[in-house]
This record gives C-alpha cells, sequence and structure tokens, in this order.
C-alpha cells in the first residue's frame, strides 16, 4: 500500500495539470473569457423598505384634470391597465447613454470573470483599454489572484528577505572584540589614542583591521551585489502597487468574480462616445500561461445638453447706452422669519460663489467699469406686509454685508410682480384660477388680497409651487462703457459676441460660455446654467420665457434632479407633446430616462 502512495500522488498532478491546459486551451480559443457589462446594479443596502415605492404619482394637466401615472399596460381591448411584476436587480446591455455634466462624465461598467477561468495557482490580470476619438488609454488593471499563487509569491518574498536579513554591512559585527581588548591592555598600557605605536609597532587601526575577520566582511559585500539577481531568482512575480485599481485574493473558484468599474474622463469638442474593452492574460508563477483576447466593446453614448443649443444668429437693432446695468438673480435660502444668512444653508454656498464670480468678472472687464451693486431681497405674500418688508431689509443688509463695502441694500416687501408672471405662464392652473387670480388684483390692501386668495382652491398649489420663486435675491450691477462719452450710440449688426457665447455652449465650454450668454437671458443661457448644476438660475430663467418644447423639458429635467417627479413628468409629457422628437432625446438624459422607466411613459404608443 505504501508503494501506491507516490503513485497516486503523480496520477492527481498529472490530472490538475491537464485541467489547467484545458482551461487555458478554452481561453485562447475565446470559448472562456472576461466580459465586460454595463449595469444598473442595486445592491441590496441602498433598497429602504420603510419608504414606499413611488411607482404611481398624479399631477394637473394643462385642462385642469388630474392624470394619474403608473406602470400600465394595454390589454386587448386597447385600454391602459395597471401591472405590477417583480423588479430586476441587474439589467444588462452593450451601450449605454451617459450624461455630461461640468465637463466630465463617469463611465460605470462591470468586469465579470468566469469562475472557470479562475485556479488557485493563476492570476488573472485585466487590463480595461479606453477609445475616445483617436486616442487610446490603458486604465488600472484589475487583478485576482490565487490562494496558491499568492502563497508562491509570499513564499519567494520570504525567502528573499532570509536572504536579505544573511547581509550584515556592519564591520562591528565582524570585530573579534575580546581579543582586540586583550591585545590592546598588554602592549598599549597607559597610552592611549588610536595612532598610538605599541611597543611592536602597530598602530590600533591596524590592530582593528588584524582582529576584524574581514572574510567575512567581504563574503558580506558580495550576497549584497547579488541582490538583484537573487531577487528574480526567487520572486518570479512581484507584488503589483502602481496602475493597479483591484488586486483581490480567491480561496476557490465557487462563482463568477464582478467588479463594478467607475472611471471619470473629461469631454472634450466633438466627443460623442466612448468605448470600454478588455485586454489581460492568465499568469502561472513561474511566467504567464496565455493571453486574453480582447473583448467585445461596451460603447457609451454621451449627451449633452449643449446639443440643444439655438444657433440661430442674433441681430443687434439697438441703441447702445452710456450706463448699463446687469441683472442677476439667486436663491438664498433663509430660516424661517430669519435674516440670519448661513452659507450651509441649502445652496447658499454655490450661489454666492456665483455671484461673487460675477462680481469679480465685472471689475476686471475691460468693457465696463462697475458703478455701483443694488441689493434688492423679496419675499412672498403670506404673513402681515409690514413684517415682510422687515425682514426682506434686513435680509437684503445681510447679504450685503457678507460681500462687503460698496453693497446698497433694497428690498421688495411681497415679490406680486413676479407671482402675476408666474401665474400667467403656469400651464397647471387654468383660465378661470388666473382670471379669479387677476380679479383680486383689485384689493389694493395687500395683506386682504393674501387672505382672500388662501381661502381659493388654487392657494395650496401657489403657496407650495409658486411662492418659492418669489423669496429671491436680485443683484443689479450698474456701470459704464469706458471710454463712451455720449449718452447713447445708434448701431445695427450681427451680435457676434452672442453668437461667440453659442460657439462655446457647443463646445462645451460652459464657464466661458455663460460669461457672455447671461446677460441674454434665453433657452442658451438656461443651457449654460443646467448644465452647470445652477438649476435655480436655470429655473429663474426659464419661467420668464415663453412656454416651448425646449423649455418645458429642460423643466422637466430640472424637476427630476429636484426629486419632483410629478412636476418633472408634467413637463415631460407636455414637451413631447408640443414636439414628438423629446421622446427620443428623452433617452439620452438619465434623469429623464430613469424618470420613464420608472414610471413606464411609453409615449410612443399613446
Amino acid at each position: 500500500m505504501k508503494s501506491l502512495l507516490p503513485v497516486s500522488i503523480l496520477v492527481c498532478l498529472l490530472l490538475s495539470s491537464c485541467a489547467l491546459q484545458r482551461k487555458a486551451g478554452a481561453v485562447r480559443r475565446g470559448d472562456l473569457s472576461a466580459r465586460i457589462e454595463a449595469s444598473d446594479y442595486i445592491r441590496p443596502e441602498q433598497i429602504k423598505l420603510d419608504s414606499p415605492r413611488r411607482d404611481t404619482l398624479s399631477f394637473i394637466d394643462e385642462r385642469g384634470k388630474e392624470v394619474f401615472i403608473m406602470r400600465a399596460v394595454r390589454d386587448e381591448n386597447g385600454e391602459m391597465v395597471a401591472r405590477d411584476e417583480l423588479d430586476a436587480s441587474l439589467v444588462v446591455a452593450s451601450f449605454k447613454n451617459v450624461a455630461e455634466r461640468l465637463g466630465k462624465v463617469d463611465l460605470r461598467f462591470e468586469i465579470i470573470v468566469p469562475a472557470a477561468m479562475t485556479d488557485s495557482r493563476w492570476q488573472v490580470r485585466i487590463e480595461p483599454q479606453l477609445y475616445i476619438m483617436r486616442d487610446s488609454l490603458e486604465l488600472e488593471t484589475v487583478m485576482i489572484t490565487g490562494e496558491a499563487y499568492r502563497q508562491a509569491q509570499n513564499r519567494g518574498y520570504a525567502r528573499y528577505g532570509r536572504y536579505l536579513d544573511g547581509i550584515d554591512m556592519d564591520p562591528l559585527s565582524y570585530l573579534n572584540a575580546r581579543d582586540l581588548a586583550v591585545f590592546t591592555q598588554r602592549n598599549a598600557g597607559s597610552r592611549g589614542g588610536d595612532n598610538m605605536a605599541s611597543e611592536m609597532g602597530v598602530t590600533r587601526t591596524e590592530a582593528v583591521e588584524h582582529y576584524t575577520r574581514m572574510w567575512g566582511l567581504k563574503r558580506a559585500e558580495y550576497k549584497d551585489s547579488r541582490k538583484d539577481l537573487m531577487f528574480r531568482r526567487w520572486v518570479k512575480s512581484p507584488y503589483i502597487y502602481e496602475g493597479l485599481r483591484l488586486d483581490t485574493v480567491i480561496v476557490a473558484s465557487s462563482g463568477d468574480i464582478r467588479y463594478s468599474y467607475v472611471q471619470t474622463i473629461r469631454t472634450r469638442p466633438g466627443l460623442k462616445k466612448a468605448e470600454i474593452g478588455l485586454k489581460g492574460g492568465i499568469y502561472a508563477f513561474d511566467g504567464p500561461v496565455c493571453l486574453l483576447p480582447e473583448s467585445g466593446r461596451l460603447t457609451y453614448y454621451i449627451s449633452s445638453l449643449s446639443s440643444l443649443a439655438d444657433e440661430s444668429p442674433k441681430y443687434l437693432k439697438r441703441i447702445i447706452e452710456r450706463r448699463v446695468s446687469a441683472n442677476s438673480v439667486c436663491w438664498i435660502e433663509f430660516a424661517s422669519g430669519s435674516a440670519v444668512l448661513d452659507t450651509a444653508l441649502g445652496h447658499n454656498s454655490s450661489e454666492m460663489k456665483r455671484i461673487a464670480e460675477n462680481l469679480e468678472y465685472l471689475r476686471d472687464n475691460s468693457e465696463f467699469e462697475l458703478d455701483s451693486v443694488v441689493v434688492r431681497a423679496s419675499c412672498s405674500p403670506e404673513g402681515e406686509f409690514g413684517y415682510n418688508r422687515r425682514l426682506s431689509s434686513a435680509r437684503s443688509k445681510a447679504v450685503c454685508a457678507w460681500f462687503g463695502e460698496g453693497f446698497l441694500p433694497r428690498e421688495v416687501a411681497e415679490n406680486w410682480k413676479m407671482l402675476d408672471l408666474l401665474v400667467q405662464g403656469d400651464t397647471t392652473l387654468t383660465d378661470m384660477d388666473k382670471k379669479d387670480y387677476h380679479g383680486l388684483k383689485a384689493t389694493e390692501d395687500l395683506d386682504r388680497r393674501e387672505r382672500a386668495m388662501s381661502a381659493k382652491p388654487y392657494y395650496r398649489y401657489l403657496r407650495e409651487h409658486l411662492y418659492p420663486h418669489l423669496r429671491i435675491v436680485e443683484f443689479r450691477f450698474d456701470m459704464h462703457r469706458r471710454g463712451m462719452v455720449k449718452d447713447t450710440v445708434h448701431t445695427t449688426e450681427v451680435d457676434t459676441l452672442y453668437m461667440r457665447g453659442v460657439a462655446l455652449l457647443k463646445d462645451r465650454d460652459y464657464k466661458r460660455a455663460i460669461e457672455i450668454l447671461r446677460p441674454y437671458s434665453d433657452i442658451n443661457t438656461a443651457l449654460c446654467y443646467c448644465a452647470l448644476e445652477y438649476d435655480a438660475s436655470a429655473l429663474s430663467v426659464l419661467e420668464q420665457m415663453d412656454t416651448t418644447a425646449k423649455t418645458e423639458y429642460m423643466k422637466a429635467l430640472i424637476y427630476s434632479r429636484k426629486g419632483e417627479d410629478a412636476q418633472a413628468v408634467r413637463h415631460y409629457i407636455s414637451a413631447c407633446k408640443m414636439d414628438p422628437a423629446f421622446i427620443h432625446r428623452g433617452n439620452l438624459d438619465p434623469e429623464i430616462s430613469v424618470l420613464a422607466g420608472k414610471y413606464e411613459l411609453n409615449l410612443e404608443s399613446q
């Protein structure tokens, strides 16, 4: 029986080796390989069981009718009926639409390594390849290391470590200190000093060299000179630290390995898509086993709000005034009834930063010279007029104090003028609601008017959806043109500055584009604000424009970002009714496509 044991071990080794060869052969033939997928993967910890899913919502359409949106399909009679089904946790596709925001795009993908392609004695190295236009770039490597492979690495490092431990370059380690002390005591007597000669004519330095085992020191120097050679001999597969995204050790090939990879890239003019592919190889401890065939590429179609830009030329027929002013609106939030400016509240920090950048730009502008800055804060109508006047005055002064000297505080106690514009352009209020609202304007006492309006059925909608847009802080920058003597100059010309701003918008240079387009307050201005994620400013511009398919679509996108699904769906449906092309466009913007998928807005079949 004992003689059969070595034979059994040999047979097992041969079978194991054959299994590895079969795996390697399958990889070489392309029957077995890593793959790449675009996935919207929901991890269990991301699901909040205590929060109801918002698969159904309602809103008031343009005819004043309440509309319900739910998961639904058409039955055999053509009627829309609700449908209930289990959610898939993983959606896989060979392409994906991604949105460019702030000049950057996040490419998210999954790398899947089949269990059959791994082995305890192998290391699988996956090298994602990024292809952009005519350029290609190797991304950071993902490695899956087998336990036996890692143990072999560790053994090699341990053996090399023992070799290094055996190298002692300190001469004192080889000194026979006892014999040197006896020699010194016998021959030096009471005389000291390294160069003092003994009765035999030997210096202390020569004595130290004599009692040092020089052969040991030379042997250490020889071993030290061979460090690199011994490293290559014992550490055949060094640890990799640089250019590495992941290194995970597998104990057993019990299941596929999935790794979620995120690569952020900067956009460039003309960039419409990017591709990701996989390369790599399988390595045993003593060298490469085989290379992996290149995977199919995953394509990302990059959508940009700049594609919605209006490129129509703008012509100037105007009188150029020597004195000019520029207005900028920001939404600065205050705690209820408070005039304390808290930059940590809401979007206050980014809004104040934006105004500071505007101010710096105007001060450095070569065409205009800044004369003054007027800060006007306004409140919504709820509450007593006198209290709102004091509150808006205190808030404008708080904003002025934040910026320093040179700012002039003004207040609008209750912003009825803006409310009139919002009511007029609103698509939810009915014509009867609007007529009733305008009839209340005959009441000159504003407190009585607001109390009367609070009894109306549409008041709740006004307070929840329109009033927040009245609590704004407006900056008016008063300037004059440098070197201009006359008060007015008549001119008719193509607005080349505006067209330059549109070109920058198309090239996705949003920060430079908004510097030009800000005063125009048109669709391109709103697009710039939206691309820079200044959503409040974008919505402020859109709400003062005529309602079109494009403005409705952009409102849907902004409300989707804010998590106001009912408003977002209402504006999206309105945009698609005005222009069916936005049905396809909605698939390109993730904010809209997620919304359409969540509520199954199959608008093409309706």
